[in-house]
C-alpha cells in the first residue's frame, strides 16, 4: 500500500465591485514575488476554512468581516510542485477600503476590471475568476510549479 501524499489547504477572497476584483501584488516573500493575487493563505490546523478566510482577509486587508459575508465560490484542486485544495469565496460587502497591512509581503494593490486582469496573475485566480464567471463550483488545474 502507498503512502497518501500531502495535500495543502488555502482559501481566496475574491472582493468584488462594480465588475472589478481587488488584487495585491507579492513582495519580499521569495514565492511569485511581483504577481497579483488575491488575499489569501493557508488554513491553519484545526481551523475551518471560512474563518481561515475571514482572518486571512483581515491580516492582508485589514477588512473585518463575519463568515456570513462570504459565499462560497469554487474547489479547485490544483496540483504543481505541491497539491492544493483551494476554496474560493467571494465577498461584496464590507466596511471600509482594503489597506495593504502586510507591507513587508505586498507592495501594491488596486481594483483591476475581471476582463483585464494585469499581465503578472497567476493562472490558478485567472481559472478561478472564470469558474467564478461561468457559475463553474469546481475544477481542477495543473500549474506550474513555484515562480
Amino acid at each position: 500500500m502507498s503512502e497518501p501524499f500531502k495535500i495543502y489547504a488555502a482559501v481566496f477572497v475574491i472582493l468584488r465591485r462594480a465588475g472589478q476584483v481587488f488584487l495585491m501584488r507579492r513582495a519580499n516573500t521569495g514565492y511569485r514575488d511581483g504577481y497579483y493575487g488575491l488575499p489569501s493563505g493557508h488554513i491553519e490546523a484545526g481551523e475551518a476554512a471560512v474563518d481561515a478566510a475571514v482572518r486571512e482577509l483581515k491580516e492582508e486587508t485589514g477588512l473585518v468581516i463575519k463568515p456570513a459575508d462570504l459565499r462560497f465560490a469554487l474547489a479547485l484542486y490544483r496540483r504543481s510542485d505541491r497539491t492544493y485544495a483551494d476554496y474560493y469565496f467571494t465577498c461584496d460587502e464590507w466596511m471600509g477600503d482594503p489597506q495593504i497591512t502586510e507591507p513587508e509581503k505586498c507592495d501594491a494593490a488596486d481594483w483591476f476590471d475581471m476582463a483585464s486582469l494585469p499581465v503578472k496573475t497567476p493562472t490558478e485566480v485567472i481559472h478561478a475568476l472564470s469558474c467564478l464567471q461561468q457559475g463553474i463550483a469546481f475544477s481542477e488545474l495543473t500549474t506550474p510549479g513555484r515562480e
